[in-house]
């Protein structure tokens, strides 16, 4: 039996959180896997977790210092050491590293879901520390980083120095619904986005892109989801005169009926790594149109399961928008084939399989042998 301990912040519900709570239900259902979840903050990714039937501890890092948060991680998990320990964040990363030096052989696990997104200013400068001082620990001390992109991986071995035997890309997974009965016509086609309005998913390219596309065409578009971009977006919307075409539909818990209600959907983020958003939408049957940055590519060809767009231009998003407004069959097509994909290559219980599978092998004397000791590897 492998004992393998999860430690994951908790405090906010996005791609990550909903990628650790599809990996998290499926892990437990793996033969020969005893799980067990740590988390630092309250929150729904506990709530959906508990409600599965897996052990959470929560471990309310607001009310610690950062040393009392290692120390009380280290007294829970001493009595029974895990023999992985797998977390999610770059403050995870140096929490189960510093744990890890208590406890004896314990295997360490990272999950790369992104790029680092840097604000600017002096907050940036301090972000970009955090940063190097996180790749530094993971590349040094980490038996496994487990990017969820295979540009992900190629970033880490070329540009930060990491052993690339110590890398398993292992694509993120989705749950996948009952396909939902659209119509082969519709009076209005919509569009739809849904993630965190933060600068890197650049959601006021979207607004530029449904002005692009213009009145004549019967089309709205709906945004889901907060963030400190909401003011700037709703700007956008009323200065490109869109108010009866754009809407902003906020946080929503349930995403079912948001996907059920859209048509075509669109990202227009900087970078991504394998983002949970799209492979939902595209497990709801929908066409994708999404720039050809970081892992998109990896997810949709061009001109299959919906359409890649090179230039972070509104007119050459606007003329892929336009194909799939005007074509419902090839809507149709391109909405099946993306189901097709995700069911082939991106569903959680076959992202799952592929963790379990590395766990049982990190745990083997094989594992082991290729690790090596940490003394042994090699810094960024």
């Amino acid at each position: 039996m492998v004992r393998v301990c999860h430690v994951i912040s908790g405090d906010l519900w996005a791609g990550a959180e909903v990628m650790a709570c599809h990996l998290l239900r499926h892990l437990q259902n793996e033969p020969g896997i005893a799980l067990r979840v740590v988390l630092l903050n309250r929150g729904r990714l506990a709530d959906e977790l508990r409600s599965a039937g897996i052990t959470v501890d929560v471990v309310e890092e607001n009310n610690l210092s950062f040393r009392q948060l290692v120390c009380s991680i280290h007294a829970l998990l001493k009595a029974a050491p895990p023999h992985i320990l797998h977390s999610h964040r770059y403050k995870e990363n140096l929490v189960v590293f510093l744990v890890s030096r208590r406890l004896s052989g314990v295997r360490l696990v990272a999950s790369q879901h992104g790029l680092p997104e840097t604000p600017g200013g002096h907050s940036g400068w301090r972000h970009r520390i955090k940063s190097r001082i996180n790749f530094f620990v993971m590349a040094r001390f980490f038996h496994r980083v487990v990017p969820v992109s295979r540009d992900i991986m190629t970033l880490f071995v070329s540009d930060l120095g990491f052993c690339a035997e110590r890398i398993s890309v292992i694509p993120n997974g989705v749950e996948l619904p009952v396909l939902p009965d659209r119509a082969e016509d519709v009076d209005v086609v919509t569009l739809g986005s849904s993630g965190r309005l933060f600068p890197v998913k650049d959601y006021p390219l979207m607004v530029r892109v449904v002005k692009e596309i213009g009145a004549a065409e019967k089309v709205r578009a709906l945004l889901a989801g907060e963030g400190p971009e909401r003011s700037r977006i709703e700007r956008g919307i009323a200065e490109n005169d869109l108010e009866g075409a754009f809407r902003l539909v906020g946080h929503l818990d349930a995403m079912d009926d948001f996907y059920r209600g859209l048509d075509i959907y669109l990202n227009t983020s900087v970078h991504e790594g394998i983002p949970m958003t799209i492979l939902e939408a595209m497990a709801h049957g929908l066409p994708v149109i999404a720039p050809a940055v970081g892992g998109i590519p990896e997810i949709i060809e061009d001109g299959v399961e919906g359409f890649l767009v090179a230039e972070r231009s509104p007119k050459k998003y606007a003329e892929k928008c336009l194909l799939l407004i005007r074509d419902s069959r090839l809507r149709r097509r391109m909405g099946a084939a993306a189901r097709q994909r995700v069911e082939t290559c991106f569903s959680a219980a076959a992202m799952a399989a592929e963790y379990a599978t590395l766990y049982r092998r990190m745990n083997s004397t094989a594992e082991t042998a290729i690790v090596g000791d940490v003394s042994d590897r090699s810094a960024v």
